[in-house]
């Protein structure tokens, strides 16, 4: 039976953390946060951590803000492989770069969504993690066709993973149904629950792993429901998936990455304001993300 508990052999298991940056009013990166939010992160029982995804709003950092994220979080982490640094990027030189800097900065994987301003054929996409995999990290893919445009299928996933390219899949389509035809067409290869709404789903489905989004906010209840889930102890995982699913949900929005910088304010951690081209949350949006957060800081979830 797979593992699905974090080990150095296998550092894109557990639950790995899609960390949100904390920026000072003025939108400068505040790296001194960062830095204390993924140690305390792992102090809360979270595996590791995933900078430069896109709640860590990726697309709108400097080179030089790109690549100190991922050093801090190395340093932070206190072991360089619980840290899955975001790759992604335009063309597949800079998404190799990317990984060739992960790999000098001690980190353990990376993670690697399919060529994401080029809806690319199967050819295009295994040359593309082929690439990106000559860097000597374990490559976790990404998927997300909802926002690249290109579906990494089940064939094609084991297709990727025969050609020595992927470790391990972060399946965010949405269709847990998916689950079980990964399994049968490529069963080496490692399942994450790629949103935090269908956890449970795919947990039972088979997933060693989550990247995750919402323990940003409540790390310690997050940990507590991820470990039942895999166990399979669902008198435990699903009263409490209920529970948290009116947050959960927000993961898989297109406000997400300012609903979990809003919980983590809520909750007393440092989120802070989000660089343009987003917004804060304002009226109904707003007003729901802060009644779920508010109801689950009362109930003592942390």
């Amino acid at each position: 039976m797979t593992s699905h508990s974090w080990s150095s052999a296998h550092p894109w298991r557990g639950i790995m953390v899609a960390t949100a940056l904390p920026l000072r009013d003025d939108l400068s990166v505040d790296f001194d946060a960062y830095a204390e939010h993924v140690a305390w992160l792992i102090a809360s029982g979270c595996d590791g951590v995933v900078p430069n995804g896109s709640l860590g709003e990726y697309q709108t950092l400097t080179d030089d803000e790109r690549a100190r994220v991922v050093r801090v979080a190395v340093d932070a982490s206190g072991d360089g492989a619980r840290v899955m640094p975001g790759v992604a990027g335009y063309g597949s030189a800079e998404a190799r770069r990317w990984a060739d800097q992960a790999a000098e900065a001690g980190a353990g994987s990376v993670l690697l969504l399919p060529p994401n301003a080029y809806r690319a054929d199967d050819r295009a996409v295994r040359a593309h993690y082929a690439e990106v995999a000559r860097s000597g990290l374990p490559v976790v893919a990404y998927n997300n066709p909802h926002d690249t445009r290109v579906d990494l299928t089940p064939e094609l996933l084991a297709r990727l993973h025969s050609d020595g390219s992927i470790v391990a899949v972060k399946e965010f389509s949405g269709d847990v149904r998916r689950a079980y035809q990964i399994a049968e067409l490529s069963p080496d290869l490692d399942l994450l629950v790629g949103a935090d709404d269908v956890l449970l789903e795919l947990a039972v489905a088979g997933a060693v792993g989550w990247i995750a989004g919402y323990p940003n906010a409540f790390p310690t209840t997050c940990t507590e429901l991820y470990h039942a889930a895999v166990a399979g102890d669902l008198d435990t995982a699903l009263p409490l998936y209920k529970y948290l699913h009116s947050l959960l949900r927000w993961d898989s929005k297109a406000e997400f990455v300012q609903a979990i910088k809003l919980s983590m304010d809520i909750a007393g951690r440092r989120g802070g304001p989000v660089r343009p081209p987003r917004f804060a949350l304002t009226g109904a949006v707003e007003a729901a993300v802060r009644a779920a957060t508010d109801k689950a800081v009362a109930d003592g979830h942390h």
